[in-house]
C-alpha cells in the first residue's frame, strides 16, 4: 500500500466507509437496494472464465458485497479512476471527463438488455489486450505465474506457507465432501463422475487481503477415469469476514458471511458466482473456488488521456450491468432519472459524485502520506 497513491486507494476500503460514515450518508443520494461490490476499485474488475469457458469482463472480487446502495459503488469507481489518473499524471481535466464518461457508461447499462450489447463491441484498447491475454492463457501459465513450475506441488517460500497439522487435516476432510466433489467436476465440462485427490495445500499470504484470516491454495488432482486426460486444478480457499460496506436497510441477507459473498457474486458476477461455494474449515466461514487461467486482473496504472476516458466509460458499463440485471424497467428509469437531479446543466456527472470524489481524494492523500511516514519509520528500526 505504500508503493503509491492509488496502490493506498485499492487497499483502504475501510478509510472509505469511514468517511461514508461521517460524510457520505448526507452527501450521497439513496439508490435502489441491490447485490453491490462493496469495493468497486478497478483492480476487481477484470477477465473472469465461466464454468462454459467462455470469458467475461466482470467484478472479481466480492468480500465487501452486500445489499446496498449502488452509488457507493459509483463513488469507489470513480476514487479509483481517478487516483490513477494522478498517477498517470493527468491533468485534473482528464479527471474530470473521466466522470462524465463514467456516468455516460453506467447510464447506456440502465438502459437495458438492448444497450447492454454495446459493452462488449466498445471495450477501449487496454482492455481488449488483456481480453487477448486471457483467452490465450493455460494451465501451464497460471502454474508458473502462481506455483512458480508446472509440477504438482505448491513451492514454500514468501507467498506459500506450510500447514500445521490440524489445517492439513482440515483440508482433507473438506475435499472429501461430495459437494465440493461435483463443484470441481462440475468446471470445464468434466465428467460428472471425475474424482479428486489433495496433492498439495498451503497457506498463501496473498496480500493485503489475506491478513489476518485464514486463505489456503490447494492443488488437485482430477481423475477422468483415462490416465492420460487427468488434469490439475488450483482452488483458492479464503475466509469469509464481515463486510464493511453498509447494507441496506430492512432487507434480507444469507446468514453466514461466506453465503452473503457467494450470493452476491452469482447475482453481480455469474461468471465467478457459479464457480463458487460456501464452506466451513476450523469451524470458520470460507468460500472455495478453481483458479482459472482466464481470470485476471486489470492492471490500469499507467494509461494516456484517452484510454483514461475510454476505460472510465466500459468499466462503469460494466458495473451498471451488474446492477442494473438486478432491477426491473422502471426501477431501471427512476435511478436513471435521478442522476439528472442533481447536475449542472452542462454535465453528464451528479455533483454530488463529483464533490465525493474531491474529498475523498484529498482525506487518501493525507492518509496515504502518514501511512508511508509510519512505514518508513518502522523499518528504520
Amino acid at each position: 500500500m505504500a508503493s503509491s497513491a492509488h496502490a493506498y486507494v485499492r487497499g483502504s476500503t475501510v478509510q472509505f466507509y469511514r468517511w461514508l460514515e461521517g460524510r457520505g450518508k448526507r452527501a450521497v443520494p439513496k439508490g435502489p437496494p441491490v447485490w453491490i461490490c462493496g469495493d468497486c476499485h478497478a483492480g476487481n474488475l477484470g477477465p473472469l472464465a465461466a464454468p462454459d469457458g467462455k470469458i467475461h469482463v466482470q467484478i472479481r472480487d466480492l468480500d465487501q458485497t452486500v445489499i446496498g446502495n449502488p452509488n457507493h459503488d459509483l463513488i469507489r469507481l470513480a476514487l479509483s479512476l481517478s487516483s490513477t489518473a494522478r498517477g498517470s499524471d493527468l491533468p485534473g481535466v482528464t479527471t474530470a471527463h473521466m466522470l462524465e464518461q463514467m456516468m455516460i457508461g453506467y447510464q447506456r447499462a440502465l438502459k437495458g438488455p438492448r444497450a447492454q450489447n454495446q459493452i462488449e463491441s466498445d471495450k477501449p484498447e487496454s482492455i481488449k489486450v488483456v481480453m487477448r491475454r486471457a483467452t490465450a492463457r493455460t494451465w501451464k501459465h497460471l502454474a508458473r505465474e502462481r506455483l512458480q513450475d508446472v509440477t504438482p506441488t505448491i513451492p514454500r517460500g514468501e507467498r506459500f506457507w506450510q500447514l500445521t497439522k490440524a489445517e492439513s487435516r482440515a483440508i482433507d476432510g473438506l475435499f472429501a465432501d461430495e459437494a465440493v466433489r461435483r463443484l470441481v467436476a462440475s468446471l470445464k465440462s468434466r465428467p460428472d463422475d471425475a474424482t479428486i485427490e489433495v496433492l498439495d495445500a498451503a497457506y498463501w499470504m496473498k496480500g493485503c487481503s489475506s491478513l489476518g484470516r485464514l486463505r489456503f491454495a490447494v492443488l488437485l488432482k482430477v481423475g477422468t477415469g483415462k490416465e492420460r486426460e487427468d488434469e490439475f486444478c488450483l482452488m483458492d480457499i479464503k475466509e469469509a469476514t464481515a463486510a464493511a460496506a453498509p447494507r441496506a436497510l430492512g432487507v434480507a441477507m444469507p446468514k453466514g458471511h461466506a453465503l452473503r459473498v457467494v450470493e452476491g457474486a452469482k447475482h453481480l458476477s455469474p461468471a465467478l458466482g457459479e464457480r463458487m461455494m460456501a464452506g466451513k474449515l476450523l469451524e470458520r466461514p470460507v468460500v472455495m473456488r478453481e483458479l482459472m487461467p482466464q481470470d485476471l486482473k486489470l492492471e490500469i496504472d499507467q494509461l494516456s488521456r484517452e484510454e483514461a476516458v475510454n476505460s472510465a466509460r466500459y468499466l462503469a458499463e460494466v458495473v451498471g450491468k451488474a446492477h442494473a440485471r438486478q432491477m426491473d424497467s422502471a426501477i431501471r428509469r427512476e435511478f436513471a432519472a435521478s442522476f439528472k437531479k442533481r447536475r449542472a446543466a452542462q454535465l453528464s456527472a451528479p455533483s454530488w459524485l463529483w464533490s465525493s470524489v474531491v474529498e475523498l481524494a484529498s482525506t487518501h492523500e493525507a492518509a496515504y502520506l502518514e501511512h508511508c511516514r509510519r512505514y518508513a519509520l518502522s523499518h528504520e528500526q
